[in-house]
């Protein structure tokens, strides 16, 4: 490997964005590290992460179903204020399927406990729940994600922001939800796509 000069992938260690808000009363855990869902628009989980470019950072936030492991909707920006996960809660809602009282859980970051997203929330009729502090196990659907994620689209440092957002969004759309098999039985061997098709199928019937 050395004589050609090949090297391994190896994980980028993230540095955590989550900055509790000491003023915040954080919500109830309505997860409970159970990451199942019985349909699709019950149970959301979401995460923020960061990708380095030459131009600075790129913030990206997701929503994933825990019904179908399918990302429902993400945002990207050059910052992760509120607007970021408000931005990603907004393309879920409007790509239709969210139950009344869908329970859209995530981290205690100030981004999530802001009154901004609070009321975004009560507004659409939601129920948000968060993990302790500190916890990536409390939010570990939404953290295996960003692991995989990691993965495919390497570690390197993008020329600019315009370069990783063409290619996240080509991984989402792509290849997480349209072409990755779910390795797992829970899920039927299916990629995410097939798994809301199962569902909704099921429902018409």
């Amino acid at each position: 490997m050395r004589e050609r000069d090949i090297r391994g992938v190896t994980r980028r260690k993230r540095r955590s964005l989550t900055r509790p808000d000491a003023k915040a009363t954080p919500a109830p855990d309505l997860i409970g590290r159970d990451f199942h869902a019985g349909r699709p628009g019950t149970r959301l989980v979401g995460d923020i992460t960061y990708l380095p470019t030459a131009e600075g950072w790129l913030y990206l936030a997701w929503w994933l179903d825990l019904a179908t492991r399918e990302v429902v909707s993400y945002a990207m920006a050059e910052h992760y204020r509120a607007e970021l996960v408000v931005d990603g809660l907004d393309m879920t809602h409007g790509r239709g399927g969210l139950e009344t009282g869908c329970v859209i859980h995530s981290n205690r970051g100030s981004e999530y406990t802001s009154t901004q997203f609070r009321y975004r929330i009560e507004q659409l009729g939601l129920r948000q729940s968060c993990g302790r502090t500190g916890s990536c196990f409390d939010n570990a659907a939404a953290e295996s994600f960003w692991v995989l994620l990691n993965e495919e689209i390497d570690t390197r440092t993008w020329p600019d922001r315009a370069t990783p957002r063409a290619e996240v969004s080509s991984f989402i759309e792509t290849f997480y939800n349209r072409r990755r098999l779910r390795k797992h039985r829970t899920f039927g061997y299916l990629i995410p796509a097939e798994t809301r098709q199962r569902h909704q199928h099921a429902l018409a019937a």
